[in-house]
């Protein structure tokens, strides 16, 4: 179970500090911001309308994720190895949108695409693979039906 959790953890932070580190970039000038702030307000408006469609359907889709019957029905099975697909997936949810949000607002200096990071970076801690989360009978003992 350590290896699984050792795994989950080493993407939440690599999806954490890959962000950060393009942040890092641009803000000590070592990349310009802003390319295409104003040139290219057509793709802005798209990219805008789509990463707020994203954002807004992957956050609670990946905070529920695990209340899914086939996903429940997996990680009662066969744990270890679904909690990892799961988690997985269910970190690549919430971290996949941060990182592009976190190039977008960069590009075109648009504060939607930061507020959608923020946003995504303050769900973090409710997907963290913690002990408690990824250890099996904690997990089946939360998730029982009432």
């Amino acid at each position: 179970m350590n290896k699984t959790r050792n795994k989950l953890t080493t993407l939440f932070i690599a999806l954490l500090a890959i962000p950060l580190l393009l942040a890092v970039i641009f803000e000590t000038g070592m990349a310009e911001e802003g390319i295409l702030a104003g040139s290219h307000a057509m793709h802005e408006f798209a990219a805008t309308a789509i990463m707020e469609l994203l954002t807004i359907a992957l956050i609670p889709a990946a905070l529920r994720l695990f209340k899914l019957s086939r996903v429940e029905a997996q990680l009662r099975q066969h744990h270890e190895k679904a909690l990892l697909k799961w988690g997985g997936i269910r970190l690549l949810m919430l971290g996949v949108p941060l990182l592009i949000n976190t190039i977008l607002y960069y590009v075109y200096m648009n504060t939607s695409f930061g507020y959608m990071a923020i946003i995504l970076v303050l769900c973090q801690p409710f997907v963290y693979p913690s002990r408690e989360r990824c250890n099996s009978e904690a997990f089946l003992t939360d998730h029982k039906e009432p």
